[in-house]
C-alpha cells in the first residue's frame, strides 16, 4: 500500500522505475547523509536504477579496528567509506569480486603479531591468492598503498582484527598527503562504483554529545549503543571535537566540493541508521544547511523501523525537530522558497506512527507523511530495499 504524492504522480510510478532500470547511468542524484551499514543493502540494489547517487559519509567512527588506525595516524575513520564504495561497486565486471573479497577481508583476532605480519607480506609481495587473484593494474596500486601503510604503521601497531581494505585506504591516504578524495576518486574508477562517495569533512574529528543530565559522551563508539552500554539520557546537543578525550569542540566549515554536490542533487534523503551519529552528524559543518535549504529538489527523511539507542524517548516529530534545528542553524531569517525539509516515509504499520494532531502540525508546515509498506518480511523491524528505493524513485 502507498498513498498518492500529489494528483499526477503516484508512488510507487511503474513507469520511471522501468525508465531508470533500463538506463541506470542517466538516473537521478539522490544524495544520502549516512554512515555505517544501514544502507548497504539499499546501495546495492540502487545501482540497478541509477549510477549518480551521491553519498555524504561520516568519517567520525572511533571504535574497534577504526580507533587503531585513527590513534596511530591521526586521521578520519575509512571504515564507513570503504564498505559504501564496495556496496556501490559493480560486481558484474571482471576483476571486482576479487577486490571486494580482499577488501572485505579482516585478519585473525587471535593469531600471533609475527603471522598477521606474514600475510600483510604475502599481500604486498603479491603471493597471497586475495592480492594474486587481482588483474592488473588494480592488483599493483593495491599492493602499492599496503605497501605505504605498511612502511608508516608504528612498530606497536595491532593487527588484530584489521580490516584489509582499511589498510589500503589508510596507505592511499598517507601516498596522498593526508587526503581521503584522492584515494576515493581512484577506487571508485578501479571498481566502477555506480555513484560518487565523499566524506562530510576531511579531518580527523570526533563526535561529542550533550546529555540532558548535563553529561558529555565523546566518540561514535560510546552513541551508538553497540559496543558500549545505551546512553543514560536523552541527547540535547551535539558537537565535533579535535579530541577523543576531552571536549575540545570545534567549528568547521563544509568544503566547497561537497556544497556543490548538496546543490546539484535532485533528491536529498536522510535516511534510516543511527540518528545522531551516521545522519545528524553530517549536518553539522556549517554551509551545509545552507546548501540543502538552496537546493529545491524534494528532501526526504526516512526514520528507522526498529529501536534505535541513540533516541531515547524521541518521537519521529522530535527527531523531524532536530534535523529542522541542524539545516537551520546558519541561515539568515528564513524567506521564500527556501525548505528544510518537504516529506517523511513511515511504514504504515509503525506502532509510533504520528497522531492525527501531529500530521496536521507537520502539514501545516508544509511538512507531509508518506505512509507506505516499507517493512522487509524476513525482518519486520528493517526496511526492504526494494521497496524504499520504489519509494525514493517515483518523488525524484
Amino acid at each position: 500500500m502507498y498513498v498518492e504524492l500529489t494528483r499526477s504522480v503516484s508512488i510507487p510510478n511503474a513507469a520511471k522505475l522501468a525508465l531508470y532500470r533500463k538506463s541506470p547511468e542517466y538516473g537521478p542524484k539522490i544524495l544520502f547523509f549516512s554512515g555505517g551499514s544501514a544502507l548497504r543493502d539499499v546501495s546495492r540494489k540502487l545501482i540497478e536504477y541509477t549510477h549518480n547517487s551521491i553519498h555524504i559519509m561520516t568519517p567520525f567512527d572511533s571504535g574497534g579496528s577504526s580507533a587503531v588506525l585513527r590513534e596511530a595516524f591521526n586521521m578520519p575513520a575509512v571504515g564507513d567509506i570503504r564498505n559504501r564504495l564496495m556496496a556501490l561497486a559493480d560486481q558484474s565486471l571482471q576483476g571486482n569480486p576479487e577486490v571486494y573479497r580482499l577488501f572485505a577481508y579482516r585478519l585473525s583476532e587471535t593469531e600471533r603479531p609475527n603471522v598477521l605480519q606474514d600475510t600483510i607480506d604475502a599481500m604486498i609481495g603479491g603471493d597471497h591468492p586475495l592480492t594474486a587473484d587481482i588483474a592488473h593494474p588494480m592488483r599493483k596500486i593495491i599492493r602499492h598503498h599496503l605497501a605505504v601503510f605498511n612502511r608508516h604503521k608504528p612498530a606497536s601497531f595491532d593487527l588484530r582484527g584489521a580490516s584489509i581494505g582499511n589498510l589500503v585506504l589508510t596507505g592511499g591516504y598517507l601516498n596522498y598527503d593526508r587526503h581521503l578524495d584522492p584515494v576515493i576518486f581512484i577506487y571508485s574508477k578501479l571498481v566502477q562504483v555506480r555513484g560518487t562517495v565523499r566524506p562530510i569533512v576531511n579531518l580527523p574529528l570526533h563526535l561529542a554529545a550533550t546529555l540532558q543530565s548535563g553529561e558529555t559522551v565523546i566518540g561514535q563508539h560510546r552513541i551508538t549503543g553497540k559496543s558500549h552500554a545505551p546512553i543514560s539520557a536523552r541527547i540535547t546537543e551535539i558537537s565535533l571535537t579535535r579530541s577523543l578525550k576531552r571536549l575540545e569542540p570545534v567549528s568547521i566549515t563544509v568544503r566547497n566540493k561537497i556544497s556543490a554536490l548538496i546543490q546539484e542533487a535532485d533528491l536529498i534523503c536522510f535516511p534510516m541508521g543511527s540518528f545522531f551519529s551516521s545522519v545528524l552528524v553530517n549536518l553539522l559543518p556549517h554551509g551545509v544547511g545552507h546548501a540543502v535549504c538552496h537546493n529545491p529538489c524534494p528532501k526526504v527523511f526516512i526514520p528507522n523501523m526498529g529501536i534505535d539507542p541513540e533516541c531515547r524517548d524521541m518521537t519521529i516529530v522530535d527527531q523531524i525537530q532536530w534535523i529542522q534545528r541542524l539545516l537551520a542553524r546558519d541561515l539568515p531569517v528564513m524567506s521564500g522558497g527556501m525548505s528544510l525539509l518537504d516529506m517523511v516515509v513511515l511504514d504504515v504499520a509503525r506502532s509510533d506512527f504520528p497522531s492525527t494532531a501531529d500530521i496536521d502540525m507537520l502539514k501545516s508546515s508544509g511538512i507531509r507523511i508518506i505512509a507506505a509498506d516499507l517493512a522487509s518480511r524476513e525482518r519486520p523491524d528493517r526496511i526492504d530495499a526494494e521497496r524504499l528505493i520504489a519509494v525514493l524513485l517515483s518523488i525524484c
